[in-house]
């Protein structure tokens, strides 16, 4: 006798059903009854044997409710560096020569005191709890000689250019910088996912998961920004000996309610998705950190930020939103140095953010390049962050992350930034050379975010006052000053959530 074979029997209907979705894809839409809430997550969308794969890099979806605590620091030990100590002598000579020339412009930055190596520490990840102790913020550090200090009401002046909305420029930038010792990833390839409710308004902080026919696991994660939208680049997160797939299934949920459509490479519409509700009005949310390099170069720059954070504050008060705001920082040095990272938590106590922002001073460093993978790691996996939340970090730096440490990286990082809907706006202080511009526009561009530079009178000269130039490769950038343009950033992404 004969046994029939379920999935046999199975089998026709679900390539019925496949081809009815590649009908729909190719219109641009599919709609979110197709995918009900008993479905797991993220479905299997097609009847074949399911393969091993490595995926994306691990991540925690944002799951905060609150950030209504004091400001307390967690802090990862900068341990013993040899090649830090040696270039240490090397490093404060650079400090004196750059003081001595913006003294002379009538600006001076701030001087760098010789210090012993930190003793030896072990190591510790980045995110590891059990490296955290909670303390009093920021503990004490040499402080600046008196006079050294930037004029308070000093103005900085900066350019910005959105890599995403002049992207055949980007590829041009990019291929003129090839060859550059940075981690590459293709993003030549690209497609953009709109996710609407029903009433055909973008839905903010659906979770989206890319798969491969029959792989269980997403070769990609990402979240929904403020406007509903994702940019997706395929040979950026595929694995190389699966690049020539033609089709990838997406998956959107939010808030119970699923939604499916599949990406045909080479198609030229967007990949719409339908959830099949209306997206709830709240006031809306802002989780913002600034991640800052607090080595010895850094003095000028910290200064600005500490003077223009009052400004900044005041001003996204007053957005027409009024956001419920979160303020978060991490500060950087290097490996033989006093730390490697300090973080301070989000938190809704702005008088407490600023003072802990008011204790952060220049110090450490030794080569150029910095632990900004570490720190990017920190912000991105260490962090409270919210649901429901524009997340945006600002990222103000002079140099591109060691690469040679092992560890955590950044282009890793920058892919866990997608998934957790979290824009990075990096700006490239004096000094930032072509790695660290490239670096920068690379995770910039990846997450949706923006490069910042600061802009002088003259470009060669940091010492030259505000003004209009950069030594930077960039075209047809805009300029504000700094403040402005940071509350302009956060402004636009607020305006596209839905208000009642």
């Amino acid at each position: 006798m004969t046994v029939p074979n379920p999935s046999s029997s199975r089998r026709p209907m679900l390539t019925a059903l496949l081809g009815s979705l590649l009908l729909a894809a190719c219109a641009g839409s599919v709609d979110a009854n197709l995918a009900q809430a008993a479905e797991p997550w993220p479905p299997v969308w097609q009847d074949t044997p399911v393969q091993a794969d490595d995926g994306p890099p691990a991540f925690t979806p944002p799951s905060a409710t609150s950030c209504r605590r004091l400001p307390a620091l967690r802090e990862v030990p900068g341990g013993h560096n040899p090649r830090s100590v040696a270039r240490r002598g090397e490093r404060l000579l650079r400090e004196e020569a750059r003081s001595d020339a913006k003294s002379a412009a009538g600006a001076v930055g701030e001087a760098v005191p010789m210090s012993p190596p930190a003793p030896a520490a072990k190591m510790m990840a980045p995110d590891s709890s059990a490296a955290f102790a909670p303390s009093p913020p920021w503990p004490s550090e040499p402080q600046p000689q008196p006079g050294l200090q930037r004029p308070a009401g000093e103005t900085v002046t900066a350019g910005m250019v959105d890599d995403n909305a002049d992207f055949g420029e980007y590829l041009a930038y990019r291929q003129r910088h090839a060859g550059l010792p940075v981690r590459e990833r293709d993003i030549s390839e690209r497609y953009l996912l709109e996710v609407t409710d029903a009433t055909g308004h973008p839905v903010h902080d659906a979770e989206v998961a890319i798969q491969r026919a029959g792989v269980a696991q997403p070769v990609m994660w990402a979240r929904t920004d403020t406007a509903g939208r994702v940019w997706l680049h395929p040979r950026a997160f595929l694995p190389q000996g699966v690049q020539g797939e033609r089709s990838l299934g997406v998956a959107v949920r939010k808030g119970g309610v699923q939604g499916r459509a599949l990406l045909l490479r080479g198609q030229a519409q967007a990949v719409q998705v339908r959830l099949g509700q209306a997206e709830a009005t709240q006031r809306p949310r802002l989780d913002l950190v600034f991640l800052v390099d607090a080595t010895g170069s850094m003095g000028d720059e910290i200064a600005k930020l500490k003077n223009s954070m009052h400004a900044m504050a005041q001003q996204i008060a007053r957005l027409p939103a009024q956001p419920d705001v979160c303020y978060g920082l991490v500060a950087y040095r290097d490996r033989g140095d006093a730390f490697l990272t300090r973080t301070q938590d989000f938190t809704d106590d702005l008088g407490a953010f600023q003072q802990v922002l008011a204790q952060l001073q220049a110090s450490g460093g030794g080569d150029t390049p910095e632990a900004l993978n570490e720190a990017l790691h920190e912000v991105v996996h260490g962090m409270g962050w919210r649901r429901d939340a524009a997340r945006m970090v600002v990222l103000v730096a002079d140099a591109p992350p060691h690469l040679d440490y092992g560890g955590p990286q950044y282009d890793q990082d920058m892919q866990a930034a997608l998934a957790k809907g979290i824009k990075l706006f990096a700006v490239g202080a004096s000094g930032l050379d072509p790695v660290g511009e490239y670096i920068y526009r690379q995770m910039a561009q990846y997450t949706a975010g923006r490069f910042v530079f600061l802009t002088y009178r003259d470009a060669a000269d940091p010492g030259s006052g505000p003004g209009t130039q950069t030594q930077h490769d960039v075209k047809q950038y805009s300029v504000q000053t700094l403040d402005r343009l940071v509350v302009k950033l956060v402004g636009d992404e607020l305006a596209k959530l839905k208000r009642g």
